[in-house]
């Protein structure tokens, strides 16, 4: 999983009249699929009931991507009804998930 800012999902739907949220929704879902998840395809999102359906599906894979740091129904209900809000800290979590040793940066001595 690639480091995000958590700015990102929370402020560029702004700008981008909501273009972003349906990139950052692919980006994270294909990542997640690498680390084993179901995650089935994004075009659900564009179809009425089925992106509600996708979204739980989305949930689950980020309860087992965080390994259960954030659960399913606290992930379904944060992006179903805030939105980029829920997105925003649905990434801090993944952010949180990420091993340290692929941000650190080496130190001289």
């Amino acid at each position: 999983m690639k480091y995000r800012s958590i700015a990102a999902p929370l402020l560029l739907p702004l700008i981008t009249f909501g273009i972003y949220s349906l990139v950052w929704s692919v980006k994270t879902k294909n990542e997640m699929n690498k680390y084993g998840t179901a995650i089935p395809t994004a075009w659900l999102l564009i179809v009425p009931i089925a992106n509600i359906v996708w979204l739980w599906k989305y949930s689950v894979g980020v309860e087992v991507f965080t390994r259960q740091g954030l659960g399913r129904h606290a992930a379904f209900w944060l992006m179903f009804l805030l939105g980029s809000i829920g997105s925003a800290i649905v990434q801090h979590e993944f952010n949180r998930k990420i091993s340290p040793a692929s941000l650190s940066v080496p130190v001289s001595a």
